[in-house]
């Protein structure tokens, strides 16, 4: 036996139990990840279930083409951005800052405190959560008075039917659900970080907000840019759940995007081939912008995915 293969013999038989736990995740990714690779093959069809996946006619990139010389492309591409882009410059620094700040609280049983509240709106159902918008921004509903305070809005009529209002909307609710549950990897890359670092940074003077922002950003930096790639990666993709949970026919020209429009394409009226045009679309953009990403964060930081 070679070298290489009396260490794999080694390694078997030293953590065999390991390698048998990790079969279940191997057959999961399989299964439900890489099998389902093939169905982008539809896009390419026009495809009719009773046909069957191979019978189905070959149409190249007519649906591509379909898409992109309709009425309603320019316009969910650019929400689908722009919901995106909102998320990324006030969702994404929001658990940076709160993280940031529950590790300068010195008393354990506030610092808890508030962990939980925050942490409390990520196991709500999403569902339950729209509900609560739509009651909140509802005619004389408390968001709806709120912003009444401030502007021309009549308190009679509701947020959501107002299009201009949905960004903010989508927005401000998604960070309230989960700016405390994703501030959790941000706490726990803190926790990592060497104390004496603090401690001789103390011994030089420096005062709570100079050692947060020479010590505490710098160390954690790693975790701000890998997750900072995953973001800029998932700038074509948005979740069609609470956008059709959301939208109606006077917001939907600020809240149409691509998922949610290959969600309608494709169950309500049916046309799968189409659908899944639509969606190989963001997915390839999403691809490309990762791996874009990926090569500038190498280049300027020595830091990437791989």
């Amino acid at each position: 036996m070679t070298s290489l293969s009396k260490r794999i013999d080694k390694d078997w038989r030293k953590n065999w139990f390991a390698y048998l736990i990790f079969v279940p995740v191997i057959v999961w990714y399989v299964v439900f990840c890489y099998l389902p690779m093939w169905g982008i093959l539809i896009a390419f069809k026009d495809y009719k279930p009773l046909l069957g996946f191979w019978k189905s006619k070959t149409v190249g990139f007519q649906h591509f083409r379909d898409f992109f010389g309709g009425v309603y492309a320019g316009r969910i591409i650019r929400n689908t951005i722009m919901l995106n882009v909102w998320a990324l410059v006030i969702g994404f620094p929001a658990p940076i800052i709160l993280a940031l700040m529950l590790n300068e609280v010195k008393n354990k049983h506030i610092k808890k405190s508030v962990q939980t509240i925050t942490y409390l709106p990520h196991f709500i159902s999403l569902v339950v959560i729209c509900g609560m918008i739509h009651i909140f921004c509802a005619p004389n509903g408390p968001l709806t008075k709120l912003v009444a305070l401030f502007t021309n809005h009549p308190e009679n009529k509701s947020l959501l039917m107002v299009s201009d209002y949905f960004r903010p909307i989508y927005t401000l609710s998604g960070v309230w659900q989960n700016v405390g549950w994703d501030s959790i990897i941000y706490l726990a890359a803190m926790s990592a970080i060497d104390m004496e670092l603090y401690e001789s940074a103390e011994l030089d003077g420096a005062n709570r907000f100079q050692k947060m922002v020479y010590i505490t950003i710098p160390q954690i930096s790693p975790t701000i840019i890998i997750l900072l790639i995953f973001a800029i990666g998932g700038l074509m993709g948005s979740s069609y759940e609470k956008v059709i949970l959301l939208y109606n026919n006077m917001n939907m020209d600020k809240a149409d995007v691509i998922a949610s429009y290959a969600y309608r394409v494709g169950l309500r009226d049916k046309n799968l081939s189409f659908s899944t045009a639509v969606g190989l679309f963001s997915s390839v953009i999403n691809f490309a912008l990762l791996w874009l990403t990926n090569i500038l964060a190498r280049k300027y930081s020595d830091i990437s995915i791989w």
